[in-house]
Parts: C-alpha cells; sequence; structure tokens
C-alpha cells in the first residue's frame, strides 16, 4: 500500500503544528526517499522498507556532497513520517528504531562585533527615504530583539505595543513570545510607521514590515538586505540574518545576561538549543580572566 503524502502534510501541519516551510521540507525529503527506493530496491511502498534500504540512501547522500547537517535533517523528516505510520498503525515498528544520528563537527559561530554594527547602522544613516527608515529598523531590531527572520517577516502591525515597550511575535510551531523592546528601537520604529503612512499603495497592511510597493517582505529579501549591508564592514564568511540573531544572543551572555533569561527571549523549548551560544561567551570570559588575574600574563614559572 502506498502512503498518500498529503494525509502525512496534514498531520503535521494540524497536529504537529509545524510550519509550511517545515511541512514542504518533510514531504520532499520523504518523497526523495520514495523515489530512490523505487529506482534502486523497485519498492514503491516505502512503509515496508528495511533499514539497510535507508542506509543505503543516506550512504548515496554523503557521497553525492551532501553535509552531515543536511543528512541528519533528512533523516528527522523519515523519523517523523515512520512516527505517522505508527500513529495510523500502517506500520509496528519503525525501521528507524535503532539509527543513530551522524556525527556533525560543531563549528564556532563568530557573532558581528559592536563595531561592526555600528558601522552599518552609520552606511544606512547616510541615506533618506522610506527604505533606509526601514532597513535601519530591520537591523537595529534583530540586532536588539533576537528574532528570527521568518518571525520579524510574519510582525504583525498591531503587535507592536508602545505602552508596553513589546512587540508579540509567532514563534516556530505557532508559538506566541512578548519580547521587550528598548527605547532607541520604539523611537526608530515611531519613524518607521510615519514613513510608512506615506507609501502611495499598501496591499498587506496587517504587516508591519512592507516593501516600497506596500508588499509583505519574503525571506530572500531580508537575507539579502543584511548580507549586502554587512559584507560592506565584515570579511566573515557568514553574514545572515541568523548571525544577528547569533549575535544577540552572545552579546547578552558576554555582559553578563544569565542562560535562562536568553533562552526566553530566544523563543527556544529546551536549554540544550541556547547553549550553542555559550561557546562564545566563554572565550570572551577566558579573555576577562586572563587580562584581570594577577597570573595572567605571567609566563614566570612557578
Amino acid at each position: 500500500m502506498v502512503i498518500n503524502l498529503d494525509a502525512f502534510a496534514d498531520y503535521l501541519q494540524k497536529e504537529k503544528k509545524y510550519s509550511l516551510h517545515t511541512v514542504g521540507a518533510y514531504v520532499k525529503d520523504v518523497s526523495e526517499f520514495q523515489q530512490y527506493n523505487l529506482v534502486n530496491f523497485e519498492q514503491q511502498d516505502i512503509s515496508g522498507v528495511e533499514y539497510v534500504q535507508i542506509r543505503s540512501w543516506l550512504v548515496f547522500l554523503v557521497e553525492s556532497g551532501l553535509s552531515t547537517l543536511s543528512v541528519n535533517r533528512k533523516v528527522a523528516s523519515l523519523k517523523a513520517f515512520y512516527k505517522f505510520l505508527l500513529k495510523i498503525k500502517q506500520i509496528e515498528v519503525s525501521p528507524l528504531l535503532k539509527h543513530r544520528a551522524l556525527k556533525v563537527s560543531k563549528k564556532v559561530q563568530i557573532p558581528f562585533s559592536e563595531k561592526e554594527l555600528e558601522q552599518v547602522l552609520e552606511i544606512i544613516q547616510k541615506e533618506d527615504g522610506f527604505s533606509a527608515v526601514r532597513d535601519k529598523l530591520l537591523v537595529e531590531l534583530l540586532y536588539s530583539t533576537g528574532v528570527r527572520r521568518a518571525e520579524l517577516i510574519n510582525l504583525q502591525l498591531d503587535a507592536v505595543d508602545f505602552s508596553s515597550k513589546t512587540i508579540k511575535v509567532l514563534g516556530k510551531r505557532n508559538k506566541e513570545r512578548v519580547i521587550p523592546v528598548l527605547d532607541i528601537v520604539l523611537d526608530q520604529m515611531r519613524l518607521y510607521i510615519k514613513e510608512r503612512e506615506g507609501l502611495q499603495r499598501i496591499e498587506d497592511a496587517g504587516y508591519f514590515f512592507l516593501t516600497e510597493k506596500g508588499l509583505k517582505l519574503n525571506e530572500t529579501f531580508v537575507y539579502r538586505l543584511i548580507n549586502s549591508y554587512f559584507s560592506k564592514v565584515s570579511e566573515k564568511v557568514k553574514r545572515s540574518p541568523h548571525m544577528l540573531r547569533h549575535t544577540f544572543a552572545t552579546h547578552l551572555l558576554n555582559n553578563g545576561a544569565d542562560l535562562n533569561s536568553v533562552k526566553e527571549l530566544l523563543g527556544h523549548s529546551s536549554l540544550a538549543s541556547t547553549q550553542v551560544y555559550t561557546h562564545n561567551s566563554l572565550l570572551e570570559l577566558k579573555k576577562i580572566y586572563v587580562g584581570a588575574h594577577p597570573r595572567g600574563n605571567d609566563d614566570s614559572k612557578v
């Protein structure tokens, strides 16, 4: 029996509350495995596969040059699919029951420096008009709140509360969270709203951030904008909106914020997700320790 992937997609969206983007990625991964299985094992029904078939696909993906992280993500898609089959009692045991994820080498993500941020804001400050005001606010809000790119794009106009100095965003799995906003950023938001009101036409009025044509921003637009500005001041390999979220978390930890508070601000479901940012914080702590301790620069032997 061939499982209809539409039913799997409905399960992910309605029961698991995954975003449309995640649902699309999971279904695509399962569909790719289905096709691989058909070509290599002449078996269209993947509900009855053996682990050796999945292992064959994983080897194929690795040999194709796919990163370990990407392979593990595809395995996560398959795991979700077989959990779905278990739920509807299509299978009794998942073929991935004893699978262990491939080891991923952890890369240290270097955040932007405060100087780089200041330089970018200075560059935007030299420009004028609606786009300049919006771009400056985009950088300020990403850095000062740590919101995800998708959360920023989907921020609603009525989700900005100037009286309580907060914004309400919809995070992963449709979880709402309220984030405090600095006074300096609130001032920039007021200026942006004033500029926004001057647009000749507004199509997506409910969204806070718009293009000059009054349309909702998309993820590619925001990525290219951030990458373009930071390419002018930074030689770092990664210059994405996510790096501003990473910078937000690292700078907070470096300045004494506790891990639980940063976890809540970022909207992480567990501390494990937040702990990836502590590596840079520890590096900074080591510098402070060596510089401050009386024996820190003492190269003499005891």
